[in-house]
């Protein structure tokens, strides 16, 4: 097994550099990919974005939210958090298997005194709480396998950039199921650092101490690639937003100028069906705004653009853009 060296905490690039490696290196090989990401939520393939995020919270902490090519639920990356990525070649005995992927995790933490678990479908916990949670993605013939490992993560934020605050959200996207979560950090007698663990970790998948002089270390024409996936695809709103499933969403706020409600449907990334309710006063018709927001695509720069083009007012006394823009993204 090769180690790919990695040293960037930007999601967008972690998760380029995933497809990258799956789709393009050799084959007759098989790599790991220990990496970290700045403060992230990182959706699950088939998930809806919209309902897994804090979108108020997200946007106030300047929180990254990337969409990843596996499935499963939604998950909070931070520096205090290590994730691990494997490559192989897959057959019947390794598809699915999430337990031996998850062995060199719960291993290594033995070797550090640390007694983990493998828990349920693809979870590894201590003492009954989840540190580490598991995805796969198959295709070709090859499978990666890649987990996290809440090691020492601010777990207040956790549960914030987590904790969807909608009124009322209907579905097809695969919804994530919340657990009960820890760090390591705690269960340590020998207290290290989310380095020294890497390492440890590295060493124990490897079987090699020396493994550093023989990592793989990405070319100028890896870095060309990856970054052409960057751009296309793993920085689009298209691909982190609009690629989530259809969905039916009703909100209410209450404001200055009265009660405002929105009834929408989102389809393809796009604003359908927008209803507008209230006791809110205003001399035009608002059904004006309900037709020029057909279609728009569901990004809160899109939105705003459209309301500001038009005099607001008219339409709503007491309530301004930001107060519309609140409703329907926060």
């Amino acid at each position: 097994m090769i180690s790919i060296r990695n040293e960037c905490k930007d999601p967008r690039f972690n998760l380029a550099l995933e497809e990258y490696v799956f789709y393009n290196f050799d084959t007759s090989n098989e790599y790991v990919i220990l990496w970290q990401n700045e403060p992230s939520v990182i959706i699950g393939r088939n998930q809806n974005t919209i309902e897994e995020i804090n979108s108020k919270f997200i946007k106030e902490n300047n929180i990254n939210v990337v969409r990843r090519m596996s499935g499963g639920g939604a998950v909070y990356h931070d520096l205090g958090n290590l994730n691990y990525t494997f490559i192989v070649n897959s057959d019947q005995d390794v598809i699915s298997n999430f337990k031996k992927f998850t062995q060199p995790v719960v291993s290594t933490l033995a070797k550090l005194g640390v007694k983990a678990e493998f828990s349920g479908r693809n979870d590894i916990t201590i003492e009954g709480k989840k540190f580490s949670g598991n995805a796969q993605h198959y295709a070709k013939g090859r499978l990666l396998h890649h987990g996290t490992i809440l090691f020492n993560s601010d777990l207040r934020v956790v549960q914030e950039a987590l904790n969807v605050k909608i009124d009322k959200l209907q579905s097809k996207g695969v919804k994530s199921v919340r657990s009960r979560v820890t760090n390591v950090f705690p269960f340590l007698k020998e207290k290290i650092t989310v380095d020294e663990f890497k390492d440890t970790l590295l060493r124990f998948i490897l079987n090699d101490d020396n493994y550093k002089e023989k990592e793989y270390v990405l070319t100028g024409s890896d870095l060309t690639a990856i970054n052409a996936l960057i751009e296309n695809k793993y920085a689009t709103w298209e691909w982190n937003y609009g690629e989530s499933p259809a969905f039916e969403v009703e909100k209410s706020q209450r404001y200055e100028g009265g009660q405002l409600s929105l009834k929408y449907n989102v389809v393809d990334g796009t604003l359908q069906g927008l209803k507008i309710y209230g006791d809110f006063f205003g001399k035009q018709d608002i059904g004006d705004i309900e037709k020029l927001l057909m279609n728009k695509q569901f990004q809160e720069e899109a939105i705003r653009k459209v309301l500001q083009g038009i005099d607001f007012n008219e339409y709503f006394t007491g309530i301004s853009v930001d107060n519309f823009i609140e409703c329907m993204f926060y």
